[in-house]
Order: C-alpha cells, then structure tokens, then sequence
C-alpha cells in the first residue's frame, strides 16, 4: 500500500533554482553525467574500459543487480560503506561542504555523508531502480545535533533508507529522532513543509570511532 510519495510521509515544496543548495545540486548532476558516459563505455565492453574506477563501481552495481528488491539495495549499501573510508571534508580538502560524485570519490577513497548518499543514489539507478522511487534526503539529527545525509529507495510502497553509519538498511518509520529537512531526486531539490525554512547544508560527518559502533560484515 502506497503511503507517501516521499520519504518520512510529509509533504515537500519545490525550491527555487537560485537557491545554494540547488545549485549545487545541479553542479554534482553534471559531474554525474559525465561519470555515467564512462561507466555506459565501460559497461559495453570492459575490455576497452581505461578507468579502474568505473570497473569497481560497476562491479558493486553488478553485484546488486544478481539479487531482488530489498536484497539488491542492501547489497549496494553494505558494499559502498565497506569501499569508503568515512572521513570529513575538512580533513580532506581544508574547506566544507564538499560533495562529489560517485567516481570522484572512489579516487579519494574517503568522504562523509552525502558522499555515501550521492553514491548509492547513482548506483541505485544503474542497478535497474526507477528514478522515480530514489531520493536523496537531508535531516537533522535531533540527538547528535547534526545534519545528516542518506539515500532512500522505495520498495512497495515503504521508504528504506541507505545509511552510512549502518549495515542494514532501516525503513523511514524507524527513525523518530530525525526530522527531514530537504529531498533531492533527479527533479530538483524539495523542501520539507514543516521543516525550518533553511538548513545548515554543511553536515558533520561521524567520526570512524561512531561508524564502529555498527558491526561492518566480513567482505
């Protein structure tokens, strides 16, 4: 049974394009296209593939691909929080707020949250997931008192979402301690209604001590 057409089951509006988190959205789109050019050469044939990079990320995305629903964005999400190394832009780049698309960041090998999200978006949709049941959703933490990024996937109707900072995927209901702020998909950049009218778009990513927490499966 369909519940909403968005994660959290809240109402989103449309943001202005000249709005900073629109646009740079927009600026990690376009680098996705040109990834998506590489990895459609690269599929074709991998004998003429000169990226290493897009030979791993299509072998995580084949991967998912062997299995079915739920299985298949589960297999995604585990093998893209066991192939980054979670990290803050800071560290990395000496500045905030740095977002990078999915071939970019397996060059670095590190990167925080949104980096995970926007990787797990792309690989979602070469892994044969309608782009209309993908997202991206900003929240805030209530209980770290952070922002925090992930990538969602529909299944039947329910909203599961693709956490860095867990294994195992979680369904949107299971988290009551975090409020959904903006929701981004191939159409745009969405605010959440109820949501404060700006977010700090800039999102503390959780130090390797916090990651260990969850348990990370053998490979």
């Amino acid at each position: 049974m369909l519940r909403s057409a968005e994660p959290f089951s809240r109402p989103a509006v449309t943001l202005p394009d000249n709005n900073a988190l629109s646009e740079k959205w927009r600026a990690v789109e376009r680098q996705i296209d040109d990834e998506m050019l590489v990895l459609a050469i690269c599929e074709e044939d991998r004998s003429k593939c000169a990226s290493p990079l897009a030979e791993k990320f299509l072998d995580i995305v084949a991967a998912g691909k062997a299995k079915q629903g739920r299985a298949r964005a589960g297999e995604i999400n585990r093998a893209l929080n066991l192939a980054i190394r979670p990290n803050s832009d800071l560290a990395l780049y000496g500045e905030t707020d740095v977002w990078r698309a999915p071939l970019d960041l397996l060059a670095v090998g590190a990167g925080d949250c949104e980096d995970y999200a926007i990787a797990k978006f792309v690989a979602l949709r070469a892994a044969g997931f309608a782009p209309s049941d993908l997202r991206l959703v900003i929240m805030r933490d209530t209980l770290r008192q952070e922002d925090h990024a992930v990538a969602s996937v529909r299944l039947d109707g329910r909203w599961w979402l693709l956490d860095n900072r867990r294994m195992a995927m979680v369904e949107d209901v299971q988290l009551p301690n975090h409020n959904p702020l903006f929701v981004l998909d191939l159409n745009g950049v969405r605010h959440y209604r109820d949501a404060p009218t700006m977010a700090g778009a800039q999102m503390r990513m959780p130090e390797p001590a916090e990651l260990s927490r969850f348990p990370r499966p053998s490979k």
